[in-house]
């Protein structure tokens, strides 16, 4: 199945009022604002949309609003993953008939699969549904890689369109790159990796760095595929100090304060995660001073 998108895709945060519940005006602004700034693709329930404390209200919410105010400008990925595989097949289904471009589903964390576990928990999702799905390995959150063998087996699923690869693991992402065709597409889930992994074939980027630089991050995804190397080099490098600094505590707690610094008000986090230090709000925000984002 062709799911033939390219460039930037923001890894949106969830913006929260005060009393921790979903902000739906500030959740519009912020949509409004990716299309503006020429963000490809918006991803919600992600892990930087903090999906992991949001009920499960709360996230059919999140994604029916979503889609009723982007209606089709650009694609829209949900996040529908699980550990419990009949949970990622329920979710799916639900997304699917909310009207969902794609699904992404993380591989099954906590549970630790074996290859064959693995590899049937993708099958059963794409089995169920008909959207495409990007599978995501990020084993630094969910103590399990999808392995190489695996991807070589479900890249081949008509319903499975790509992978967002967050391993931060070049060599592995260099041994799944042999599975890349346009039906099946690689998504770096690193912005310090991103021009890496676009010279590996991949199509472009799943973003933190786009909820504070969207303009910044589609152009240079562009750039790199539009054959301007050197425009796409400059850009990642310029702004390494700033990708490490909103990676300076776990996601998404420094790019949410990245946000508020921009005066976005997004709100705050769900417990267990909480403020940042102030030895790193300083860092964070003397690197947001440097690209006179605050």
């Amino acid at each position: 199945m062709k799911f033939d998108l390219k460039g930037s895709i923001v890894a949106l945060i969830t913006p929260f009022h005060e009393d921790g519940s979903v902000n739906f005006e500030k959740l519009h602004e912020l949509l409004e604002w990716h299309v503006a700034n020429h963000t490809d693709g918006i991803l919600v329930l992600g892990t930087t949309g903090e999906s992991s404390t949001m009920t499960h209200e709360e996230d059919d919410a999140v994604v029916e609003f979503t889609l009723q105010t982007i209606n089709k400008r650009i694609p829209v990925i949900v996040g529908s993953g699980s550990n419990c595989t009949q949970t990622a097949v329920e979710k799916s289904l639900k997304y699917e008939e909310m009207g969902a471009d794609a699904l992404l589903v993380i591989s099954p964390y906590y549970n630790k699969a074996n290859a064959s576990g693995m590899i049937q928990h993708f099958l059963s999702v794409a089995d169920a549904v008909h959207t495409p799905i990007i599978m995501y390995n990020i084993p630094g959150r969910t103590g399990c890689s999808i392995s190489e063998e695996a991807v070589a087996v479900l890249s081949k699923h008509e319903h499975i369109c790509g992978i967002k690869e967050a391993s931060g693991n070049i060599a592995y992402a260099t041994n799944i790159a042999r599975y890349l065709n346009d039906d099946f597409r690689m998504y770096s889930g690193n912005d310090d990796m991103i021009v890496p992994l676009l010279s590996l074939g991949a199509s472009g980027v799943i973003s933190v760095l786009a909820n504070v630089m969207p303009q910044e991050t589609h152009d240079m995804v562009m750039a790199y595929l539009h054959h301007d190397v050197d425009t796409a080099l400059r850009i990642q490098l310029d702004n390494l100090d700033l990708i490490h600094a909103l990676f300076i505590e776990v996601n998404p707690i420094p790019v949410k304060e990245a946000l508020n610094l921009m005066g976005k008000q997004v709100g705050g986090y769900r417990l267990p995660l909480c403020e940042m230090t102030e030895e790193h709000k300083e860092v964070l925000a003397a690197k947001m001073k440097e690209k006179a984002l605050c």
